[in-house]
């Protein structure tokens, strides 16, 4: 069997797309070949069964040209290939649909994103099947969006027996400064808990990639000081994701305040690392909200989560890793990265 994957950057070390990286690995351990269609490249990242086509440009007609040219060649070759894999970006299963589906060939949209557009909305049509984390993660009802798990290297996030001090929080969020992210209400709330007389600190890495993701963290910078949280918050920069492991088995909890949607892999990762998380997000549902104590709080409520930080630092050392534990093992049965390609390959086989 042969696969083209259509992804925006092959990069073990990006903070945004580096888990891609480990769900190529998968698939090219269950196909004879895979063949990757990118924007960006790092030599040596990917098994040799892997080939890469670069289809990068200075403008977008220019990209969609050196795409188009790579997917035919494809086509040309035999056997042609079982399915055109597309992943996040809907263009790509736009601009792939024309050539793979008259060929016969099934083109799989993997996408989860709480934004809805007209390009999702054509892709969704045009594409055979649409796989996602849960059938909640995409913005569209359509039959042709099916749940297979996230895609987690559980391997890459080992379960650490970190050094606990009852009475006291180290808390992390990671992702994008965004305002959809919710940080905001994260740094209220970690002040509402030291106002209660817990030691609860937070440390935020992540990406400001436009002007706008730039003006939301100097909003947060701002508020940090406002509320005299300068030695207790840190808003810092995003981390090569080689270090992400690293990083997570230092924190007690990982605080998530995603918009609802599609839910953030960093969560899963969390988890595999046996780190208990607090999230908002309702597509954790099956993830947490069978647990004891809560691990979900509402969105905008800066005292719900403050409430949620008290009881995680009061909880006994002991709690706190059986929790860890058992989120981890959760993790391993619904989303690990070798039932994710376990699923599109049958998937593209199935088409």
């Amino acid at each position: 069997m042969r696969l083209v994957f259509v992804t925006q950057k092959v990069d073990p070390e990006s903070p945004v797309l580096g888990a891609t990286v480990a769900k190529l690995h998968a698939l090219a351990a269950r196909v004879d070949e895979v063949v990757v269609l990118a924007d960006e490249s790092v030599a040596g990242a990917l098994p040799s069964n892997c080939r890469v086509h670069l289809f990068a440009s200075g403008t977008k007609a220019g990209r969609g040209a050196h795409f188009t040219a790579a997917l035919l060649g494809e086509f040309r070759r035999r056997p042609k290939p079982a399915a055109v894999i597309a992943h996040m970006c809907p263009i790509y299963a736009v601009l792939a649909a024309p050539i793979a589906r008259t060929a016969g060939t099934p083109v799989i949209l993997w996408f989860a994103h709480w934004k809805r557009t007209r390009t999702l909305d054509l892709a969704i049509r045009l594409s055979t099947v649409v796989a996602s984390v849960d059938v909640r993660a995409v913005p569209v009802h359509d039959r042709k969006v099916v749940g297979i798990g996230h895609g987690i290297d559980v391997t890459e996030f080992a379960c650490r027996d970190r050094t606990l001090h009852p009475g006291s929080l180290e808390a992390l969020a990671l992702g994008r400064y965004s305002s959809a992210k919710g940080l905001e209400t994260i740094v209220r709330a970690v002040g509402l808990a030291r106002a209660s007389g817990v030691d609860v600190r937070l440390r935020c890495h992540g990406t400001a990639g436009n002007q706008q993701e730039r003006e939301d963290r100097a909003a947060l910078g701002k508020l940090v000081g406002e509320l005299g949280l300068g030695d207790i918050v840190v808003l810092g920069d995003p981390v090569p994701r080689s270090d992400v492991p690293e990083l997570l088995g230092s924190a007690d909890v990982l605080v998530n305040n995603m918009r609802p949607g599609a839910p953030d892999k960093v969560v899963f990762e969390a988890c595999a690392c046996c780190l208990p998380v607090l999230v908002s997000n309702p597509l954790f549902d099956s993830l947490v909200d069978d647990l004891v104590p809560p691990l979900r709080f509402d969105r905008e409520s800066a005292a719900q989560l403050a409430e949620r930080l008290m009881v995680m630092a009061a909880l006994p050392v002991d709690e706190r890793r059986t929790l860890g534990r058992t989120l981890r093992k959760r993790v391993i049965e619904q989303h690990s990265v070798e039932s994710w390609a376990d699923r599109i390959v049958a998937l593209a086989g199935a088409s």
